[in-house]
């Protein structure tokens, strides 16, 4: 009976633990500024940029382009910018930009078919860059 009660014991022991363990386990976060990361309005957490600031981008690194159409929102800059004929859209923390700025970022993977909540707007395929510069001359 002793040796019973003790295997009883030692089973719930077990999976009290085991429960636990899985409510504790961490959740997978990309570090902020990862190539791919998705802004604020497309997770379900805050913003993965909160007090970062653009990187400085120098020249000559990846894209460059002719900015076509630009907005703000939810604290980014989406741009719309031709390359060599191409146009792509471009998103970066919000920074000032306007139509007919020469600019350059740097390549990441573009991300497929993603939705902003905040422009209540889908692109097929967008750049998410950690920062901008814009070509002065």
């Amino acid at each position: 009976m002793k040796k019973t009660a003790l295997l009883m014991v030692a089973l719930m022991a077990f999976s009290v633990a085991a429960c636990k363990k899985k409510e504790e386990a961490p959740k997978a976060e990309a570090p902020a500024g990862a190539p791919g990361q998705m802004p604020a309005d497309a997770t379900h957490g805050g913003d993965p940029h909160a007090g970062l600031k653009p990187q400085e981008i120098p020249a000559g690194i990846g894209h460059k382009g002719k900015v076509i159409s630009t907005m703000d929102a939810a604290g980014y800059t989406y741009l719309e910018v031709e390359e060599k004929g191409q146009k792509m859209w471009v998103a970066v923390m919000q920074t000032p930009v306007k139509v007919g700025d020469i600019v350059e970022f740097p390549d990441s993977p573009p991300m497929l078919n993603f939705q902003s909540k905040s422009l209540k707007r889908t692109f097929d395929k967008i750049i998410f860059a950690p920062g901008l510069r814009i070509d002065k001359g």
